[in-house]
């Protein structure tokens, strides 16, 4: 972790219902100068009675537990004042849609490791020093959480170029790095998706195709009623019919 935040210890709640996910945790924590187990929940409400109590600044929050799920002691903590962070920590990944729109710090699968934690730990302590606000200001979504190996990866709305359907999922496409084009599956329908980003930044332009917004370079009439969107030197994209109005919009047409 880095110097700048070893200085800096967040006092944290462990809240899981299985005693050896417990035990496991409170080893990995042990050797992670930047936190301070205050306590110990095995299940949602003693979790919430224990931030009452304790104020820790970090959950270590296990997402499946009988009754108060972790989604809900999360739903339940971001209308208080002043919240503690949120690190999920689940063996599924099938929450991280729920989980980014409850502005989590990360969501770490399990079995966790050392690294992984020390790694969600660093983003906490990042966001601590940015003096970041749960909730924000934006309707927007400005993160996605997408399944990759054996964990979930975070990647900024401002590095994806192009969003494609495909059948439950959509595909993520990255702009190219070092000359490698990167894409990632996501389980979210492109209409779900669509609601939830920025109109001013992304458009849709086809039934299975969502565009950023400044990417697109220019307008191509293809015959027969046939528009396509050009994109520099990718390929073109063709313009639904339901979409095209909205599109030639953006060139005041």
């Amino acid at each position: 972790m880095a110097a700048d935040n070893e200085t800096q210890i967040l006092r944290t709640l462990i809240v899981d219902d299985e005693p050896l996910a417990v035990e496991r945790m409170q080893i990995i924590c042990a050797g992670i100068p930047a936190l301070a187990v205050v306590g110990t929940a095995s299940d949602g409400a003693a979790a919430l009675r224990l931030v009452e109590a304790l104020a820790p600044d970090l959950l270590l929050l296990d997402m499946t537990m009988p009754e108060l799920d972790g989604l809900s002691v999360a739903r339940r903590l971001g209308g208080r004042e002043n919240p503690p962070a949120v690190v999920f920590v689940t063996a599924h990944d099938s929450f991280a849609v729920e989980a980014f729109d409850l502005d989590a710090v990360d969501y770490v699968l399990k079995p966790v490791t050392a690294e992984r934690l020390d790694r969600a730990i660093g983003r906490a302590l990042a966001r601590r020093g940015e003096g970041h606000e749960r909730g924000g200001t934006s309707d927007w979504i400005g993160e996605f959480w997408v399944p990759h190996r054996s964990e979930l990866l975070r990647i900024a709305v401002d590095d994806v170029d192009r969003i494609d359907a495909e059948r439950d999922y959509v595909r993520l496409h990255l702009a190219p790095s070092d000359g490698a084009a990167r894409s990632y599956l996501l389980l979210q329908t492109i209409a779900g998706l669509e609601a939830r980003l920025d109109p001013a930044r992304f458009i849709r332009v086809h039934r299975s195709a969502i565009l950023r917004r400044d990417r697109i370079t220019g307008l191509r009439h293809d015959g027969l009623g046939v528009w396509s969107v050009e994109l520099g030197e990718a390929e073109p994209v063709r313009i639904g019919r339901t979409y095209l109005a909205k599109v030639k919009a953006l060139a005041g047409r």
